[in-house]
């Protein structure tokens, strides 16, 4: 188990998703060459999605990558690959360069089961520019079964690299990811798989291992569990369980020593109580991250019952 594996380290575009990507340069570069030297195969270092159609004003180099500021970041790649993430709508194509003219090694895209269509044709733009690619449908917990099947007959007639099984709501167990790689290796039989899971419910670890043994080959994480409300499966975990003999845990722990100890104090993510009952819900995290950054924050039983209330979109009983 985990010869054949690559992890995919989300630290940045996944952790930005909670202080905004306000990450200094120091600390990419030295998450990049920690990674490097601790054997993890790829970091994801930010989304390509263009300014211009998301209206922002703002500079954010890590939302927004821009190549040549990104060889100036990187100007030596080291054993790591780079990838960045897009999502539909918001990239624009002339933003992207040819592989062999950037830093980037793979391009991945993110979907929902009602933009496949839309993805795939991403997918190979990248794939014809020379790219690595992968396709991640989002929300896989909320998809009808025939439209996962329609989808993957698109999917299985395009270059894809690699299809990504996405716990969303962090609502997935052991055995719900089990069900879904073997769905997916029977769909999607000539595919790589990847795993991408969030930690509402202590779980994301464990689901990453459970696809790890059943075939799938990318593990996403992130050093220090660092992402969207409940955070991911946590690359120094990965690193020190999977039994492959170039992974070497020192050099993330010393990411995590010099930089996270003190981003915790900033940030908060990982298991907290609101994020677990959206993942108990099935639910996106949105709500809960609102009610963290209310007065009320800790008021674990309010919360609860409000999200629970027969008039809440996201009571049991409305589904």
């Amino acid at each position: 188990m985990g010869d054949n594996c690559k992890i995919l380290d989300c630290t940045i575009r996944d952790g930005g998703l909670i202080n905004n990507w306000d990450f200094s340069v120091e600390f990419v570069q030295d998450l990049y060459n920690g990674l490097s030297a601790a054997g993890v195969e790829y970091m994801e270092i930010g989304y390509k999605n263009s300014a211009k159609l998301l209206n922002a004003t703002e500079p954010n180099p890590w939302r927004f990558l821009d190549d040549h500021f990104l060889k100036e970041i990187i100007p030596e790649k080291k054993f790591t690959k780079l990838s960045a993430l897009v999502d539909i709508g918001r990239v624009d194509p002339n933003d992207i360069l040819p592989r062999e003219e950037s830093v980037l090694d793979m391009i991945r895209v993110a979907c929902y089961i009602r933009e496949v269509d839309k993805g795939i044709e991403l997918v190979q733009m990248f794939h014809d520019m020379g790219y690595e690619t992968s396709l991640n449908i989002m929300a896989l917990s909320n998809v009808p079964e025939h439209q996962l099947i329609e989808a993957f007959k698109l999917v299985n007639e395009c270059p894809v690299d690699v299809v990504y099984i996405v716990d969303s709501f962090g609502s997935l167990d052991p055995a719900d990811i089990e069900h879904q790689v073997k769905k997916f290796k029977a769909m999607i039989p000539n595919k790589e798989l990847g795993i991408h899971t969030h930690n509402n419910m202590q779980l994301a670890f464990a689901n990453t291992l459970v696809a790890l043994r059943n075939g799938v080959t990318f593990l996403d994480s992130s050093v220090y569990g660092m992402g969207r409300a409940a955070g991911n499966c946590n690359t120094e975990l990965l690193v020190s369980h999977i039994q492959k003999p170039s992974y070497e845990l020192k050099p993330v722990l010393g990411v995590i020593e010099k930089h996270m100890l003190e981003m915790r104090q900033r940030w908060e993510w990982g298991y907290i109580i609101p994020y677990m009952i959206s993942g108990t819900l099935n639910e996106h995290p949105r709500v809960a991250m609102a009610y963290r950054a209310s007065d009320e924050r800790d008021k674990f039983i309010d919360f609860y019952d409000k999200v629970t209330a027969p008039e809440s979109s996201l009571a049991p009983a409305s589904k």
